[in-house]
């Protein structure tokens, strides 16, 4: 007998609903030797299909939502720390801060590989607002209630060079049964070329949410990771702008912004014990959410000729959108 469960919206779903449809799904290969599985324009990883659909499919956002977008290793770590602190600064100091006790992945949830993949339906309804959410999803397949809500998204993106190779390590972490992973990144590059990643491609994910940040700057805020290590007191200012809780003249004089600042830099959070030993419900461990941070060390990974090719088909694909990348400082 088919078991059914009750969405948000009060419809009966059943179970394996999804199940049946993950089976019918283009599918491709990642570092890991984990399969990807193409939906609705995005690879996603085998952790993250079934949390994705049902993200999709059942997920009501309320307008004081924040939804805090990126690609994979694109600095999804820092922003979750930062939002969490702007949101929460009357909340705690940056000395009684959460984050010096909980990784920031255990504050601010992605949807697609926590959520909604422990629970197709997950109870958020009990959750105080303004809620703060993450997504590694393309804004074109984000549920229409966050598209067509007041909810604010905050999406981060990294130079496609340190992007591509920061998740190669970062996958690298992933151990599978009787799967032996690639060893660089030139074992798989044709695939790489023509988007096959995880929630890949890179260009849509950045285009689409560039394109939202031109069209409803009030509603997408599209930062660049290189922006905010070169200027992150006025990219601070700006989230909390578009959140709605700007800082006051006085938090400006009193240090505030600074203090936040000091408290989500790289450095301190890789070396809170938190972030330093423990492992993510995912299986990776914390301190593989921690690896350099720097602008340019793509050119320890790959090859001129490799870094060439790919950045040209970025170039190609985002052609008269007037969004440019910074690969080296």
């Amino acid at each position: 007998m088919e078991t059914t469960t009750i969405s948000s919206n009060g419809e009966s779903v059943p179970r394996d609903e999804i199940q049946d449809l993950v089976a019918g799904f283009p599918c491709g290969k990642n570092w890991d030797g984990a399969p990807l599985y193409f939906y609705k324009g995005v690879w996603y990883p085998l952790l993250a299909i079934k949390g994705a659909i049902s993200f999709q499919q059942h997920f009501i956002a309320r307008d004081t939502d924040i939804i805090l977008a990126s690609m994979p290793k694109s600095g999804t770590t820092w922003l979750k720390a930062l939002a969490f602190s702007v949101v929460n600064r009357s909340i705690y100091s940056p000395t009684e801060s959460p984050l010096l006790t909980t990784p920031p992945h255990d504050l601010v949830h992605f949807f697609e590989m926590d959520l909604y993949s422990k629970h197709q339906l997950p109870d958020l309804e009990q959750l105080a607002s303004p809620r703060i959410f993450s997504s590694h999803s393309h804004y074109e397949t984000l549920p229409p209630s966050i598209r067509d809500s007041g909810c604010k998204i905050v999406y981060i993106c990294r130079n496609p060079l340190d992007q591509l190779v920061s998740s190669f390590h970062f996958v690298g972490k992933f151990k599978r049964e009787n799967v032996k992973p690639l060893t660089s990144i030139d074992e798989d590059f044709d695939n790489v070329c023509i988007g096959i990643r995880s929630f890949g491609p890179f260009w849509d994910s950045v285009l689409g949410y560039w394109k939202a940040s031109l069209e409803r700057p009030d509603k997408v805020l599209f930062l660049k990771y290189e922006d905010l290590k070169e200027d992150i007191i006025f990219y601070l200012k700006k989230v909390a702008e578009l959140l709605g809780i700007p800082f006051t003249e006085k938090e400006e004089k009193d240090g505030v912004i600074e203090e936040i600042s000091s408290l989500c830099s790289f450095d301190n959070l890789r070396n809170l014990e938190v972030n330093r030993s423990g492992v993510h419900p995912s299986g990776t461990p914390n301190s593989a959410f921690f690896r350099k941070a720097k602008v340019g060390d793509w050119c320890n990974d790959l090859p001129p000729s490799m870094a060439e090719r790919f950045l040209k088909i970025v170039e190609e694909t985002l052609a008269g959108s007037g969004l440019s990348f910074k690969v080296s400082e």
